[in-house]
């Protein structure tokens, strides 16, 4: 499974994006896709994960009720759309596929190349 991020860029504090993750080389609907998280020196965050048929969603308490996650099986695609945003969401974002349902990075199997969300004060 190949995946693709895209979307980020640099917004101010309060505003919004969404991030893409284009999928391919495999059966979508069979992946749990989650985001993820990081910045310089620090682990990989979980953000907010979705099941295969996009019905179950799940997301990290520092994200609740700001970001969305949904996914498009018809597109291979999955979807974070972040309202609220803060400075302290910049990171880059990363999104991945896997079988489990996790939180944990090590449980994902493949990963997309990652974006770059820059929010100023």
């Amino acid at each position: 499974v190949q995946l693709q991020a895209s979307g980020g860029g640099l917004v101010q504090a309060g505003g919004s994006l969404r991030l893409s993750c284009a999928a391919s080389g495999g059966t979508f609907s069979g992946y749990v896709m989650g985001w993820f998280r990081q910045t310089p020196g620090k682990e990989r965050e979980f953000v907010a994960r979705t099941s295969g048929s996009g019905g179950s969603t799940y997301y990290a308490d520092s994200v609740k009720g700001r970001f969305t996650i949904s996914r498009d099986n018809a597109k291979n695609t999955v979807y974070l759309v972040m309202n609220s945003l803060k400075p302290g969401d910049t990171a880059v974002y990363y999104c991945a596929a896997g079988r489990a349902w996790a939180t944990t990075a090590t449980r994902y199997d493949y990963w997309g190349q990652g974006t770059l969300v820059t929010v100023s004060s």
